[in-house]
């Protein structure tokens, strides 16, 4: 016998609406996935700080710190090939809670590996190994979270999923801060304790799992009356591997489009922001009278993990504020367009500020907030967009967009270097300028998304 939903606001419901309007029945499942991606982003941010300290210690001849780093991103475009094209099999294949379950438990088993192989632990620093994390990361982040969105897209209607998924975000931005912070202090902490790191990141991901069930069984009501999509596909999207369900629907490739260019212009800045940090720590070094090979890498490691430490706190602190007081109304007042547009219009002031002052100080307080703004706002956005579009098309384009595409404007990022670096031999200033011409294609490209949108959502709405 089903539960019949509830017509009263509990008492928890009521107090939730200081962040959205959160309606009779909806509270307990929102507020378990709010805790479910706060644990998966938490676990992210407990992993992302070791990786730059890991790829800063992962010399390769002839190439700098910042070419290494920027050349690894062009290796995930290409392994997210293969891993995009066996998850849509898979997604064609299993219910969404145990597609979700065996993924995670997979990610996890790499923690184990991983941990087992860092510098200074069981081996010194095994060649490639830097890069190798660094790739993984890269993928494990973008990949867990685009699959939980694509859940919880498919697990909304419209009109309930731009009402709630603002709140549900908070716990993205308030699980990344929270890793952020937990990562700073364990980072000053015994050495024991900061090779555990990466250990310590597969408790949230376990939970994670078990949240991620119970709301499939539960539904958007509580109830137990939600069937363990996704439903049945129509003929055309069954036939489609993910990458042709991408690139066949006008909707998805334009999104795929403005994915591809925020990734690009995003780890351009990131990449400059690498290359700044990595000079001065250079320079702090031999201030400092650090000599030796040993002890030089030591002091780079530990710096690098701990500026980012510090830096990825701030961003997400502030896209928590975003997230919690902002996002929402933006949304609810002015609409899609407004919630999808801040982000590309903030990134074009913010690289148009660091042309002018290429300078380590404003580098970072731009990143900051261009970041703060994606972690909230347009990533309330990138969710949102996804509630007009079949189940079959969620579990398929999302993670490929989420992963494929993201790690493309990576690679295309790194070719920017590598042009740049090689070839042009650009100053920094150059480098800003360019990304301030991919921020104006980017407005483009979100104002016809906008359009496509509205047609989807009304022919939704008719059918």
């Amino acid at each position: 016998m089903t539960a019949s939903a509830p017509t009263e606001p509990s008492a928890l419901e009521r107090l939730l609406r200081i962040f959205t309007d959160v309606r009779a029945g909806e509270g307990r499942t929102a507020l378990v996935l709010f805790a479910n991606v706060f644990l998966i982003l938490c676990a992210y941010y407990l992993v992302k700080p070791l990786r730059e300290g890991w790829i800063s210690v992962s010399d390769v001849a002839a190439l700098d710190k910042w070419e290494v780093k920027a050349y690894s991103a062009f290796g995930q475009s290409i392994l997210l090939l293969f891993v995009v094209a066996g998850y849509a099999r898979l997604s064609g294949r299993l219910p969404r809670a145990r597609l979700i379950t065996w993924s995670t438990l997979f990610c996890m088993s790499n923690l184990v590996i991983f941990w087992a192989v860092q510098p200074e632990f069981f081996l010194q620093n095994l060649p490639g190994s830097g890069i190798a994390f660094y790739l993984w990361v890269g993928i494990f982040g973008v990949f867990v979270v685009a699959q939980f969105w694509a859940f919880v897209a498919d697990l909304y209607d419209e009109e309930r999923g731009d009402r709630l998924l603002p709140m549900i975000a908070i716990g993205a931005t308030a699980g990344a801060a929270f890793g952020s912070w937990m990562t700073q202090q364990l980072v000053d902490s015994e050495e024991a304790v900061k090779k555990s790191l990466l250990l310590v990141a597969m408790a949230p991901l376990a939970i994670s799992i078990f949240l991620t069930r119970w709301a499939d069984r539960k539904g958007p009501l509580g109830i137990d009356d939600t069937p363990s999509g996704p439903p049945d596909p129509t003929p055309v999207e069954r036939r489609r591997g993910a990458l042709g369900a991408v690139l066949g629907n006008p909707y998805l490739l334009t999104v795929a489009a403005i994915t591809l260019l925020l990734s690009w212009v995003n780890t351009n800045g990131e990449n400059l922001l690498f290359r700044v940090l990595q000079d001065n720590l250079a320079e702090s070094a031999a201030e400092a009278g650090i000599t030796g090979e040993r002890e030089i890498l030591e002091f780079t490691k530990d710096g690098t993990t701990a500026f980012y430490g510090g830096f990825f706190f701030w961003v997400n602190v502030c896209a928590l504020l975003l997230q919690a007081f902002v996002a929402s109304r933006l949304l609810k007042y002015g609409g899609f367009a407004a919630i999808l547009l801040a982000m590309p219009a903030i990134a074009f002031v913010s690289y148009a500020a660091m042309w002018f002052i290429p300078v380590l100080a404003v580098v970072k307080v731009m990143k900051i907030a261009e970041n703060a703004t994606d972690y909230s706002i347009n990533n309330t956005a990138r969710h949102v967009l996804w509630l007009p579009v079949s189940a079959e098309l969620k579990y398929k384009g999302k993670p490929t967009i989420d992963s494929l595409f993201v790690r493309m404007g990576d690679a295309l990022a790194a070719f920017t270097v590598v042009v740049g670096a090689r070839f042009l031999d650009l100053p920094t200033q150059a480098y800003f300028a360019f990304t301030v011409a991919l921020a104006v294609l980017w407005i483009v490209g979100a104002v016809r998304v906008v359009r496509l949108n509205r047609e989807l959502s009304g022919a939704t709405s008719d059918a």
